[in-house]
């Protein structure tokens, strides 16, 4: 699912299925990280780096641990750009070679409303006028639940470049539907804050995809380095 979103330079592998998400072997420093997580949590971390190991391998790199670094972004292999998601059922990494991408963000989550409260603290008032327009020409989709995916993939995509944090409240997404029924398209992130340098560009908009698909909606962000 999420592969239709990214570029052929990426490498994407995923999951799905609550029968799928099997738990998987951990390398010594993931078990550290893992000592008191509950199944669940473990059955989750373990499936999405089985997924970030077969893309490591199909970009010829060899299989290695993935732990958790500054907020908890994953320390990829030197050489690599990527990110992780996993939801209820779902799980997928996406990674790059450093010299194709900058940097990259995906994010996958259940296709249905946010929990009552959640949007107003994660969107800006513009934003929540422009779910409005779309939720009236196309109420199928859950745009409130794809705008928070959208932040989270401008956010994974954001971090690796700036190791800063970015408020939800810092980047204002407009999403594009793609014309006729099928529930895809684009989005655009405008950066409220200065954003990252990338090859002494100063980059302010992050380009995103999105698509509905089998109960999920998923997003993702790529960072070109021109």
């Amino acid at each position: 699912m999420i592969e239709e979103l990214l570029p052929d330079s990426v490498v994407a592998v995923d999951t799905q299925g609550d029968d799928r998400i099997e738990e998987a072997p951990l390398y010594p420093e993931e078990e550290a990280l893992m000592a008191r997580a509950v199944a669940k949590r473990r059955r989750e971390f373990s499936a999405v780096r089985a997924c970030a190991r077969r893309a490591m391998e199909k970009l010829g790199v060899p299989a290695q641990p993935i732990v958790s670094g500054e907020r908890g972004a994953p320390r990829w292999p030197a050489g690599l750009v990527g990110s992780m998601t996993h939801c209820d059922g779902y799980c997928a990494a996406a990674l790059a070679r450093a010299t194709d991408l900058a940097s990259l963000g995906i994010d996958a989550e259940p296709h249905g409303p946010l929990p009552d409260g959640v949007l107003g603290s994660v969107s800006l008032p513009q934003e929540r006028r422009r779910l409005s327009e779309l939720a009236s020409v196309r109420p199928g989709v859950h745009w409130d639940r794809l705008l928070f995916s959208a932040k989270e993939s401008v956010y994974k995509a954001w971090f690796p470049l700036t190791r800063r944090w970015l408020d939800f409240g810092e980047a204002d997404i407009e999403i594009v539907p793609e014309p006729g029924d099928d529930p895809s398209g684009a989005f655009h992130a405008t950066l409220l804050v200065p954003g990252p340098l990338v090859n002494d560009r100063r980059v302010t908009i992050f380009d995103g995809r999105w698509a509905v698909r089998h109960g999920l909606v998923a997003t993702s962000v790529t960072i070109p380095h021109a």
